[in-house]
């Protein structure tokens, strides 16, 4: 009977020993803020004039009314979400003003190539999902596609920065961030050219406007799931109506038709958070 309550109590102290050593492991893989608090390069992808300009541009950011963006890299998540990370990081690093909340965190991860925008509260009015994740669609994750975390950090920064500036009317400079739109326009272009392909089958069929209804349901349907794709979608919608409506029967089918009809036929130190907090809001992308 001793022997069994022995090794029950064996079984519980591993089981304990194991769950601290976990906690441990995980307390450990979420990194610390450096002396410089608002640019913590971990992963080693950014040069010195990127972090310096960061360091300056955010410290007078919170000099003025106590915003605070803080840039971080890591090596790795180690196992863990990047939307798990960042907010455990964020809260841990307090960043933002502790009444306003209006903290800003950019995270990149290097090996599982992950990016995410970690928004205070206090910023959710002017930063929403949705704008984030267009900030990074096209000003961030473009560079990052082709391992230019440097200029792509740097780039994606600035959005935000003129962004904040912009919208609270604060008396500072700011850069506006440079666009990446080769892709986009590929995809723009694609679009409008499926559009006017649906809108010529439409127009071939007698019962066009119970295709356009059911067009019209779909194209809802993607734009509420996709908001970042909004020029994409509007385009795709341009060429439909385009085809299907606006351009004369003479000329669509002589021309157009005829030719998708012969076609056919062949993506500094000393600095501190201000004990800000987030509720999980922003956004994540993979590159």
């Amino acid at each position: 009977m001793r022997s069994q309550k022995f090794r029950s109590s064996r079984i519980i102290y591993l089981i304990l020993a194991f769950l601290f050593f976990s906690f441990i492991v995980n307390v450990k893989a979420i990194v610390k803020p450096s002396n410089n608090f608002y640019v913590n390069d971990y992963a080693d992808i950014l040069n010195s004039s990127t972090e310096e300009y960061i360091l300056n541009k955010s410290t007078l950011l919170n000099n003025v009314d106590g915003t605070q963006i803080v840039v971080v890299t890591v090596p790795t998540l180690e196992g863990s979400t990047i939307e798990e990370y960042a907010l455990e990081l964020f809260r841990n690093f307090g960043i933002g003003d502790k009444e306003k909340n209006n903290g800003l965190l950019l995270i990149l991860a290097k090996e599982e190539r992950q990016f995410r925008v970690e928004v205070g509260y206090g910023l959710e009015g002017i930063l929403p999902d949705g704008k984030t994740g267009r900030f990074q669609d096209e000003y961030i994750i473009p560079y990052l596609k082709n391992d230019n975390f440097d200029e792509g950090i740097k780039n994606g920064y600035d959005a935000f920065y003129s962004e904040i500036v912009k919208m609270n009317n604060l008396n500072l400079e700011y850069t506006e961030p440079k666009s990446s739109n080769s892709d986009t326009s590929l995809y723009v272009l694609g679009s409008f050219i499926l559009g006017i392909i649906i809108g010529l089958v439409s127009r071939s069929i007698k019962k066009r406007d119970i295709i356009t209804l059911c067009y019209c349901i779909i194209f809802l349907i993607l734009f509420f799931l996709l908001p970042n794709y909004f020029g994409i979608l509007i385009s795709n919608l341009f060429g439909y109506i385009l085809a299907t409506y606006i351009t004369p029967d003479i000329f669509l089918f002589s021309s157009f038709y005829g030719g998708f009809g012969g076609f056919g036929g062949s993506s500094g130190g000393g600095f501190s958070g201000g004990g800000g907090s987030s509720g999980g809001g922003g956004s994540s992308r993979g590159f």
